[in-house]
């Protein structure tokens, strides 16, 4: 008998624009009615403004730049990995202000030979990660969609300060307590595992969580609006690397983040079925890797920090002949992290 004819899979340049949003608009997430006026199918959204503000951030993923669809160790990147990140690392953009998201536009550009299945399986990440991270009052309020040479998201984003004030990253000052929300890390160590020549069957669970962190990361999204509300002096999310992200939070507050040696040490616990596995320093991933998306928050020292941060060192007045920085046990740290320009 002869072989059943395997169906060809449907790319999006076989559907007309229309019918694939009529794919994609049934798998959003709604949010909250109070804040998502108007929904995806006009010209544009409408929304609400609860407090009189909007915070509001964008932010970009392309393809082979901030992800590979396939990795050297063999893991395929899903469509529902690319919207789970996408959510992810908007709605960290907006916890590190001290905000809640309350809606977000989409924009994704596909070339002709995306399969149709992927963008689903993209909407279906989006959502997920909204509902799953804990912002299940920000809505998909609507987007675009436009064909390219290049696989790329991006995501707009607006949140509200609740009747508060926003925590800026200028505002740490000497003798605050300097803090990590969430965790640092683990993504790079996932991405050194993507890389590497070891297949994914290989990995080991705690391996396997460590990759995971980097193709779907879980921001702590309850501990910007906890830290605002607790009286944090300075607050960013971290998604270049602690030390990059410390460096830009001390220029702008004009001031030193010393680290403790010991508890950046701590740190490197989780990272050690990575780092024994591929040889490398775990350390390096501590203060040079930011997808993660934790946070790097400052407090007044009298303050007991909330629920969910670990104090990590301490802010310090620079020197008169002394720049701003990071430092760990007094001594300048390595400019290390992620340049979006760089090579």
């Amino acid at each position: 008998m002869p072989e059943p004819l395997t169906p060809t899979p449907l790319t999006v340049s076989g559907l007309s624009e229309s019918e694939l949003l009529a794919r994609i608009f049934p798998r959003l997430h709604g949010g909250d009615d109070r804040t998502l006026l108007l929904g995806p199918g006009d010209d544009a959204a409408i929304v609400a403004a609860p407090d009189g503000r909007a915070v509001v951030s964008i932010d970009t993923l392309v393809a082979d730049q901030d992800f590979r669809l396939e990795w050297n160790n063999g893991y395929r990147t899903s469509g529902y990995d690319v919207g789970w990140k996408a959510a992810a690392q908007n709605l960290s953009d907006i916890n590190a202000m001290g905000a809640r998201a309350t809606s977000m536009v989409v924009s994704l550009t596909m070339p002709p030979e995306t399969l149709v299945s992927w963008v689903e399986d993209f909407a279906d990440g989006l959502s997920s990660g909204i509902r799953e991270l804990g912002a299940a009052n920000c809505a998909v309020a609507g987007g675009d969609l436009g064909r390219g040479r290049e696989l790329a998201v991006s995501v707009a984003i607006l949140g509200t300060l609740e009747g508060g004030k926003p925590v800026l990253r200028s505002g740490a000052r000497p003798g605050d307590t300097v803090a990590l929300g969430g965790t640092v890390g683990r993504a790079a160590a996932g991405l050194a595992l993507l890389e590497s020549d070891i297949p994914v069957a290989a990995l080991s669970a705690e391996q396997r969580s460590l990759m995971d962190t980097q193709c779907r990361p879980h921001p702590p999204l309850a501990a910007g609006p906890l830290a605002r509300e607790a009286g944090a002096s300075a607050l960013m999310d971290i998604s270049d690397g602690l030390v990059r992200d410390g460096n830009r939070m001390a220029a702008a507050s004009h001031a030193v983040l010393n680290l403790d040696a010991a508890a950046l040490k701590e740190l490197a616990v989780p990272l050690l079925p990575a780092s024994e596995l591929l040889e490398a320093d775990p350390m390096s991933w501590v203060l040079g890797g930011g997808e993660d998306h934790g946070l790097l928050a400052t407090f007044p020292s009298e303050l007991q920090l909330p629920p969910g941060f670990t104090a990590i060192g301490s802010v310090e007045a620079p020197a008169p002949t002394e720049s701003t920085g990071v430092k760990i046990a007094g001594r300048p740290a390595d400019a290390v992290g992620w340049d979006h320009f760089a090579d």
